[in-house]
């Protein structure tokens, strides 16, 4: 595995290196240990906090989970919500489909699911017309994505509904995303311009690779295939997974900083780091948390044709705001600026790189703790179950304690591609 000290004279080698987990967690260390020193400009760490946010964190879990047989945190919980049978109509509308077949398809979901599952503001809301049932946030999004796509709106083959292809997705309107979603200017979603930038580019996107997506009308479920043949004995590493969506999906990100003439993604700069040696730029630190969080929702479809899933916490947890805000809510981070509460910053801030990146870190020391606690290990309690048991949860029970309409304690200015 590359390590930060190793070949970075070569640039494709710092892109791999940026694209690991192991990065992640290399950079974000560096500035947890700063915080903790109190030598950032923008947040201080406080350990003190750690034990009594693990125990706010074990309620939350006990609360939803009181056997601790704790789901992945992932898009398909997002579809379940309300207490309906969404993926059993799922499962109905697949019916006749060869397994592979059915895993494609949920790819197919899940993928622009995630891509468009970016902060949707305070005020937006999707109200289900079968059940009448109004949802906002992250549960809005993935419900207005999966009714769109059981209506066939990411197919450009009537004959094939339930896919996504590069050709609906090349031709998909603002207008159409907008009507899916139900907006209006009285129900206004934020960065819907970017999402549909987003879905475009995946469009344009796919066809360039088709060791991953086919070559005759390429589609993201294809990547079912291409994971499928670098199993092992039945088993998966969930980094082989990660390495396939940042290689298939980087260049849908637009207005990132390149190397070697690759899109970089989720990855930004701050001043403290100490550069990567040769670096094109000077102090970069990567987060890639919409494609981990696409990463941990493919996952279960793969489950499902009998694949065991390997080294799922050598993926990091995810920084964003419901996590972010749970370490500043409970006091494990301080805010030295208290502007930077006051008014949106940009996800380019150094503000907000600070505090995604101890939020990474913060979130393995959270998950250590729990475990001890529990007396389990990271094999039986791994990170992406304490996500979902867990901190994203009471990230978000905290803040609606805190705050009207339970909003974060920092708003983000967002485009629609990160948050």
């Amino acid at each position: 595995m590359l390590s930060e000290p190793d070949a970075l004279t070569d640039p494709l080698a710092q892109v791999a290196y940026l694209r690991s987990p192991r990065a992640i967690r290399d950079r974000c260390t560096q500035l947890f240990e700063l915080a903790l020193s109190d030598r950032l400009a923008h947040f201080r760490g406080d350990l003190t906090q750690l034990d009594s946010t693990a125990d706010y964190v074990l309620r939350v879990i006990r609360q939803h989970y009181p056997s601790l047989d704790i789901p992945f945190h992932s898009r398909w919980r997002h579809f379940e919500v309300g207490g309906t049978e969404r993926l059993i109509h799922l499962e109905a509308l697949l019916t006749g489909l060869t397994p592979i077949e059915k895993a494609r398809a949920k790819f197919d979901l899940a993928i622009v699911s995630v891509l468009l599952d970016a902060g949707a503001g305070a005020a937006w809301h999707y109200t289900e017309a079968s059940t009448s049932q109004t949802f906002s946030r992250s549960e809005g999004l993935a419900i207005a994505s999966f009714w769109m796509m059981c209506q066939g709106q990411f197919s450009s083959d009537r004959a094939h509904p339930l896919q996504v292809d590069a050709a609906a997705l090349q031709a998909l309107t603002e207008e159409c995303l907008g009507t899916g979603f139900q907006v209006t200017a009285e129900n206004s979603l934020v960065g819907l311009s970017g999402r549909t930038q987003l879905l475009q580019q995946l469009g344009q996107t796919l066809p360039r690779h088709p060791r991953l997506f086919g070559n005759q009308s390429p589609r993201p479920g294809m990547l079912v295939d291409y994971l499928l043949e670098r199993s092992h004995n039945g088993t998966l590493a969930a980094a082989q997974v990660f390495s396939a969506v940042l290689e298939g999906f980087s260049d849908i990100w637009s207005g990132r900083l390149t190397l070697a003439n690759i899109n970089l993604g989720d990855v930004w700069t701050h001043s403290a780091l100490n550069p990567i040696p040769y670096s094109l730029f000077p102090s970069l630190i990567p987060f890639h948390k919409l494609s981990q969080w696409l990463t941990y929702s493919l996952l279960e479809p793969l489950q499902e044709l009998g694949l065991e899933i390997t080294g799922l916490d050598e993926l990091t947890g995810l920084p964003e705001y419901r996590n972010g805000g749970l370490c500043i809510d409970l006091g494990l981070l301080q805010v030295k600026d208290s502007t930077i509460l006051e008014q949106p910053q940009l996800v380019s801030s150094e503000a907000i790189v600070e505090w995604r990146a101890l939020t990474v870190i913060l979130l393995d020391r959270i998950a250590e703790t729990i475990r001890q606690k529990l007396g389990m290990t990271a094999i039986a309690l791994p990170l992406v179950k304490i996500l979902q048991g867990g901190t994203w949860t009471a990230g978000r029970q905290i803040a609606a304690d805190l705050r009207p309409g339970g909003n974060p304690p920092i708003q983000i200015a967002s485009d629609g591609t990160v948050f």
